[in-house]
């Protein structure tokens, strides 16, 4: 599809045009971006996954029995819904799209986006006046309405410095004014964009109110720093050491002069400053799986023979939920496929269809070297046999 056609989930905006003048600028309210959605599940549904081990949860209650804005983690079980009140609290689900299918769907509607970007998308339930408080997110952010109504109130941009709440396990903001024009009661279909550092409000105001938030991934510049230097230094000899060849005789024996700093810099900016490196990082670095023990390797390697039979004879691979897939080209035939956090160096045509969402089937044995590389990610838990989890 040309970025230039106009597209329902942006209001008629085509992707170039929100890129352009929304994208990490401004907030945008499109009524009806999804207007035939049916919620992939069910309120109960959701608290079930909140009652599972390995499933990250929360449960916010404005008036909880140990104060206000009580933060309780999963997993639950039935008696502590059962003891919650008719209204005022709200349960998130963290990365419903790692096991609901019908929710990892959604991911593909927002590919006028880098998909290594996406992070998860995370579900929230509440009955009337269920909220988390106003409130700022450092990452981009699209609210969906799956079902029921939410009101969302904006407080425009606000430092990231700007006062919360003290004594509580939520990062509420004390002072939140709404600003004019920024008020709106979303119906299901209906989706708010918001970039990041933008103080927003939403209040449940139905008994079947569940909200989609497709977040995006961004690392911090000391998360960044700090990553990329161990992963450059976890390659470097022990002999790539500060050094001060003929040096001049120091004016002070305890002084740590202008040329000493200068070296150490140059140093440090020459062991950083590789482009090929960068590339090979940040591709595991936006890869990594949110949560590594989702991924469930093979106890039995696979034979290459036995995949490439499985294959012709019909059968098909797909890619694991919560698996992220990403590649970049080394050269005109060769690029590195980045899963899960890992890179292979393999042909590149090969690399884009893996990374793309084209069924993974007898075809991709065109490529010389499918075999290794689909053995390797299988048993890496990245790739599944299809219809495996029904059985």
């Amino acid at each position: 599809m040309s970025p230039d056609s106009p597209l329902t989930m942006l209001g008629g905006l085509s992707a170039a045009d929100f890129l352009r003048d929304y994208w990490q600028q401004q907030p945008l309210l499109i009524r009806g971006a999804f207007p035939d959605i049916e919620s992939p599940l069910s309120p109960d549904e959701l608290a079930g996954l909140a009652c599972e081990d390995n499933i990250e949860a929360r449960l916010v209650e404005e008036h909880g029995p140990e104060g206000p804005w009580q933060v309780s983690h999963g997993p639950f079980d039935e008696a502590t819904f059962a003891r919650l009140p008719e209204r005022d609290w709200t349960l998130l689900v963290q990365a419903v799209d790692h096991y609901v299918p019908g929710v990892a769907e959604l991911l593909e509607r927002f590919d006028f986006l880098p998909r290594w970007r996406l992070d998860d998308i995370m579900i929230s339930y509440a009955p009337p006046g269920g909220s988390v408080g106003p409130h700022v997110d450092q990452y981009d952010v699209f609210l969906l309405q799956a079902s029921g109504q939410r009101h969302w109130q904006l407080g425009g941009r606000v430092p990231e410095d700007a006062p919360i709440i003290a004594g509580i396990d939520l990062r509420i903001l004390e002072r939140f004014e709404v600003q004019p024009g920024q008020d709106w009661v979303l119906e299901p279909g209906d989706m708010l964009y918001l970039p990041p550092g933008w103080a927003h409000h939403g209040v449940s105001q139905s008994d079947d109110c569940l909200t989609f938030s497709v977040g995006f991934r961004a690392p911090s510049a000391d998360e960044a720093i700090t990553s990329f230097a161990d992963y450059i230094g976890e390659q470097l000899p022990a002999s790539h050491r500060y050094a001060d060849a003929s040096m001049d005789v120091p004016e002070d024996p305890a002084q740590l002069d202008d040329a000493a700093l200068s070296r150490m810099r140059a140093l440090i900016l020459e062991t950083l400053d590789d482009p090929a490196q960068l590339a090979q990082w940040f591709g595991r670095v936006m890869t990594q799986p949110k949560y590594v023990d989702q991924l469930v390797p093979n106890e039995t390697p696979t034979e290459e023979a036995e995949l490439v039979a499985a294959l012709q004879a019909g059968e098909t691979l797909e890619r694991s939920l919560g698996s992220r897939f990403a590649w970049r080209a080394l050269d005109d035939e060769r690029a590195t496929l980045f899963v899960d956090g890992d890179g292979l160096d393999c042909p590149t045509g090969l690399a884009r269809e893996l990374a793309g969402t084209a069924t993974l089937d007898a075809h991709l044995l065109e490529h010389a070297e499918a075999p290794r590389v689909l053995v390797h990610l299988l048993d890496a838990g990245s790739l599944d046999w299809t219809g495996l989890d029904e059985e």
